[in-house]
């Protein structure tokens, strides 16, 4: 389907402010949030989200681990390369960003136990099973982070879907992180 994507200028009255503010954040409009300022509802419900899921008790290396492996498990290219550029902007080992965007395993145990359960929240949608739930806690995590991996997955299901009904053309600035499923599933 064809979408608009906006820019702060020519956005619907109820997304002008939200675009402003990321533009103000990034230095740019990222396409996703310019293509979600269609429907302002959306806008700010996944920027409010996103900034609820910073608040969460994982660290910047696990929340990228949940976002891109969330992305990965449901394909979307634009959100993998994305998250790719962020996590190594947040100081996230490239090896451990590699290992998420080919579907694991990261070296790092628990990091590891993390990714495969947001996949597993994704694969099953939302019905893990009581063994990939214990080895994630049998890794250090809490019960409460299992419940943050499924805000996580929440919050990249809206920009996941968004980037497969409007096909959200990849921002120049992630490009060098470009990733498809074709080519992961190679790998």
């Amino acid at each position: 389907m064809d979408y608009k994507t906006y820019a702060v200028e020519d956005a619907p009255a109820g997304s002008k402010e939200l675009l402003a503010a990321a533009k103000k954040n990034y230095g740019f409009v990222p396409n996703l949030l310019g293509t979600m300022a269609e429907a302002p509802s959306l806008l700010k419900a996944y920027m409010t989200l996103s900034g609820i899921f910073e608040e969460s008790s994982f660290d910047a290396a696990e929340r990228q681990v949940v976002l891109l492996a969330v992305s990965r498990e449901n394909g979307c290219e634009y959100c993998v390369a994305a998250h790719t550029v962020i996590a190594s902007m947040q100081k996230v080992p490239a090896d451990v960003a590699a290992s998420v965007r080919s579907g694991g395993p990261i070296g790092d145990r628990k990091l590891e136990a993390l990714r495969a359960f947001a996949a597993a929240v994704v694969e099953s949608r939302g019905r893990p099973s009581e063994a990939q739930a214990q080895a994630f806690l049998s890794a250090g995590y809490e019960k409460r982070q299992i419940l943050e991996v499924v805000l996580g997955v929440g919050l990249k299901t809206l920009s996941n879907y968004t980037n497969h009904i409007a096909a959200t053309q990849l921002d120049g600035a992630f490009a060098q992180a470009a990733w498809s499923r074709q080519v992961a599933a190679k790998a």
